[in-house]
C-alpha cells in the first residue's frame, strides 16, 4: 500500500502551498512507511508515500519520462506489467527500472488515456503531462484502490486515497 496526494490549479498557474501539500501528504503517512517525497511546481504539487514492493532500489516517486515532460504518482500493483513492457520495449520506449510504475508512464506516452484499458491490476495514479498541460486521473475498474478528490471554490482540485488525505489540505468544510 503507498499514499499518492496531489494539488492541482485548474485555473492557472498559481503557486502551491509546500505546507499544505506536507500537511496532505504526512496525513497518510501509514499508507508508506519507506518513503515519502514532494514534487512542486507551478499550477502542481505531488506527494507520495511509498511502500516498497517492485523495484525496491529504483521505484522512487514521482517517476518522470526521459525528457521529464510526463510524471506520475502511482499506489498499486500492474500484474501485467511485464509483457506491457516487453511490448513497450518493441515501440522503441528504454526502461530505466524495473517498476510497475514506469511502466505506466510509457504507456501514457504511447497510447494516451486508453493505456488505462492495458492495465490488468489494482491502481490509482495521477499522470501530470506537461507538454498538454493537462492532469489526469485513475483507478482500477473495481476501485480496489480508492481515489478521493475535490474542487475548491478557487479551482484548486484536490486528490487522495483517503478522505482525510483530501480534508487535511484545510480548504473543504465538514458538511453534507
Amino acid at each position: 500500500m503507498c499514499g499518492i496526494t496531489g494539488i492541482f490549479d485548474t485555473r492557472g498557474k498559481s503557486d502551491i502551498n509546500r505546507a499544505v501539500l506536507q500537511r496532505m501528504n504526512d496525513s497518510q503517512q501509514h499508507r508508506g512507511p519507506d518513503e515519502g517525497s514532494l514534487h512542486i511546481e507551478p499550477g502542481l504539487g505531488f506527494g507520495h508515500r511509498r511502500l516498497s514492493i517492485i523495484d525496491i532500489a529504483t521505484g522512487q516517486q514521482p517517476l518522470f519520462n526521459a525528457d521529464g515532460s510526463v510524471a506520475i504518482v502511482f499506489n498499486g500493483e500492474i500484474y501485467n506489467y511485464q509483457p506491457l513492457m516487453a511490448e513497450l520495449q518493441a515501440l522503441g520506449y528504454v526502461f530505466h527500472t524495473k517498476s510497475d510504475t514506469e511502466v505506466i508512464v510509457h504507456a501514457w506516452e504511447a497510447w494516451g488515456p486508453d493505456c488505462v484499458k492495458r492495465l490488468r491490476g489494482m491502481f490509482a495514479f495521477a499522470i501530470w503531462d506537461r507538454n498538454q498541460q493537462s492532469l489526469f486521473l485513475a483507478r482500477d475498474r473495481l476501485g480496489v484502490k480508492p481515489m478521493y478528490y475535490a474542487v475548491l471554490d478557487e479551482g484548486a482540485l484536490l486528490f487522495g486515497p483517503e478522505l482525510k488525505t483530501v480534508m487535511a489540505h484545510g480548504g473543504l468544510k465538514r458538511e453534507v
